[in-house]
């Protein structure tokens, strides 16, 4: 195996929770349209009906199918899929009073191909929200369809599935078609005001940066599901798959992607090389960590520090901070700068979970399609190198994951009798570079 290339407080306000449930199920039966939205989310193509489907039928993918039709009056729910036929019967319930919804029962479709059926339903945009290890494929299957779409971050688990993104990327620039993705930060206005800034230089040069996702457990949003007798090991895995790296990729790559994406905007890219450690302590089942601390240096030299924890009765931290020659950024909407007025953004205010979506539907109506598949990519990526350099204990370059890494976490087949990869808990010194 090649060494990897190597050179020796709160939640901010503003900004819901990673798993903001925009009113539950309830809710969805008589969405309202959000009078903050603007007249132009509507404007081109009007009078076009766009239809939506559903990959993915958890609380996210409720979720975001919410916060689709908010973002825009002439969209329906058209179909919905997901590897469960409960998951699917309980969005079907959920949805079914919400007077866009049009989803019969011969378009829910369940079990490992129920993607492949949502997308040949007819359907114009699709929304993923699967476990992040199926994003590439259900990927690959919309834009061989010639679909757009919505896809909740990460897009990926490991380099293969990170590298089968950024391929698909060029292709769907091809064809034009829209890849948008669940980073929403890069959709929040204040954040794009405050990096504008930070870019034409409000803070100088930049010298470093901190990204903070340190805050409870997950168990409220992710339960752990005891076994039951009639589980094969693959359906155990799946119905927790926060859990297990090889569907959720780690807490580092499904949940501190955000703040790690915010960094990479400010840099310009991703880093050239990470140098991580972390461990597990609290977590009783499955084999990811709960904590994680990386030193990312990026192009210039510059390194940033990254930390994310899930542990309760302990202090949260969620944000980013940005350090320069002249002051310091908080990416949210915050600026400091030698010699002036401290600076905070007072402008438009849309959700961002609705604001993505409005990004979306403008770009296909206005034919000037939104193509985030490569940033989405590098910045699961910059997870994933941050992931395997503390699995390892080894300093680990980006050039070498993705050129010459070997990961891919895939199992040998996608049925519920079939083996999913082996579940060890990695051991720094002792696990071996993928």
């Amino acid at each position: 195996m090649k060494t990897p290339d190597t050179v020796h407080h709160t939640l901010p306000s503003g900004h819901p929770s990673r798993r903001a449930f925009i009113g539950n199920c309830a809710a969805l039966a008589s969405l309202p349209i959000l009078a903050s939205i603007p007249a132009t989310a509507f404007a081109a193509g009007a009078n076009e009906r766009l239809k939506v489907g559903l990959i993915g039928c958890g609380g996210r993918g409720k979720s975001a199918v919410g916060d689709c039709l908010k973002a825009d009056r002439d969209v329906q729910i058209w179909a919905i899929g997901d590897v469960f036929a409960d998951r699917v019967n309980g969005a079907k319930k959920a949805f079914a009073n919400n007077p866009r919804s049009n989803v019969p029962q011969e378009r829910c479709f369940s079990g490992f191909d129920a993607y492949k059926q949502v997308i040949a339903s007819g359907v114009d945009i699709v929304i993923l929200a699967a476990p992040p290890h199926f994003r590439p494929a259900h990927m690959a299957e919309a834009i061989a369809k010639n679909v757009h779409i919505f896809a909740e971050k990460p897009v990926a688990v490991d380099a293969a599935g990170a590298r089968k993104v950024i391929e698909l990327g060029e292709l769907a620039a091809q064809k034009k078609l829209s890849v948008v993705a669940g980073t929403q930060r890069r959709h929040d206005w204040g954040y794009r005001e405050t990096m504008k800034r930070v870019r034409e230089g409000a803070i100088g040069e930049l010298i470093s940066g901190q990204a903070y996702w340190v805050g409870g457990s997950t168990d409220g949003f992710w339960p752990h599901h005891k076994r039951r007798n009639n589980w094969s090991e693959m359906e155990y895995q799946l119905r927790n798959w926060y859990g297990f790296t090889w569907l959720c990729g780690d807490h580092i790559v499904e949940q501190h992607v955000h703040n790690l994406d915010i960094m990479n905007w400010a840099f310009g890219g991703p880093p050239v090389k990470a140098f991580g450690v972390g461990g597990r302590q609290t977590r009783t089942w499955g084999n990811i960590w709960d904590h994680f601390a990386v030193e990312f240096e990026y192009a210039n030299g510059v390194r940033v520090q990254s930390f994310c924890r899930q542990t309760n009765n302990t202090a949260n931290r969620v944000n980013e901070h940005l350090v320069g020659t002249l002051g310091t950024a908080i990416p949210s909407g915050r600026i400091k700068a030698k010699g002036k007025d401290d600076w905070r953004y007072s402008g438009k205010s849309v959700s961002p979970y609705v604001q993505e979506h409005i990004d979306l539907i403008q770009g296909i109506r206005n034919g000037a399609p939104v193509n985030e598949a490569r940033i989405l990519a590098e910045s699961a990526l910059t997870g994933i190198l941050g992931r395997i350099s503390a699995y390892t204990g080894k300093e680990v370059g980006y050039k070498w994951l993705l050129g010459a890494s070997k990961e891919d976490l895939s199992p040998s087949a996608y049925t519920f009798e079939g083996t999913p990869p082996p579940a060890e808990i990695a051991i720094p010194g002792k696990t071996p570079l993928p």
